[in-house]
């Protein structure tokens, strides 16, 4: 049996983790673009249906990183380090799990999201999702290294602006609510969206990571 047949036992038939990173990148930023929608509404029930609409993808999100992690022990050979595929999975469900907490805090503590900052934040959230997806989508072959770099510059850029919106908006919040009750309901929104643009940067970090190995 010559080597490249012996491989072909232990390589994955397809290219499922590939895919399932491109199912989960394309869900976040799906979810990023309902939050952005849910922070622009102004009708409360309707508000509450597309937080639904991303809790339930949250869940669907839980099951593809749980998809990835048994194709990890599945497979003997991986594209790259299980250590990495296990970080960008793991990365990935944080920022699902974050725009879902981000969500749920808008609906329990029954906050009118539809304020400057909060908006803001919600648009640099769908902006770094996007760039995380662009990213993503490059690792199936890695040919187009520079399109990957770019990506995760913006994405750190797009941190950096999500920094400076968070203190201004926490500022402005301290300032303006006379309501005590409000300001922590209100800062505990806009903390779970600024750990969301975090969280792609992490991926970003693993990514880059990746690329200086294998590209």
């Amino acid at each position: 049996m010559g080597l490249n047949s012996f491989l072909k036992i232990f390589t994955p038939s397809n290219t499922v983790f590939f895919e399932l990173f491109e199912k989960i990148a394309a869900n976040v930023t799906s979810m990023g673009k309902l939050l952005k929608q849910m922070v622009n509404e102004t009708d409360i029930n309707k508000r509450n249906s597309l937080s639904q609409s991303i809790i339930d993808m949250e869940h669907g999100n839980d099951e593809l990183t749980h998809n990835v992690f048994t194709e990890l022990g599945r497979n003997f050979i991986t594209p790259f380090d299980r250590e990495d595929i296990h970080y960008l999975a793991t990365s990935l469900d944080d920022i699902a799990d974050y725009i879902y907490a981000t969500a749920k805090k808008i609906t329990t503590y029954r906050v009118n999201p539809n304020e400057t900052g909060i908006q803001k934040m919600a648009e640099l959230i769908v902006q770094a999702a996007e760039q995380v997806q662009a990213a993503v989508m490059e690792l199936r072959d890695m040919k187009k290294v520079r399109n990957i770099t770019e990506a995760l510059v913006k994405i750190n850029s797009i941190e950096n602006q999500a920094d400076d919106v968070f203190d201004l908006s926490i500022e402005y919040l301290f300032d303006t609510e006379a309501d005590a009750k409000e300001v922590i309901k209100k800062r505990e929104v806009y903390q779970a969206m600024e750990v969301v643009t975090d969280k792609c940067e992490d991926v970003g970090n693993v990514i880059e990571s990746i690329i200086i190995k294998y590209a």
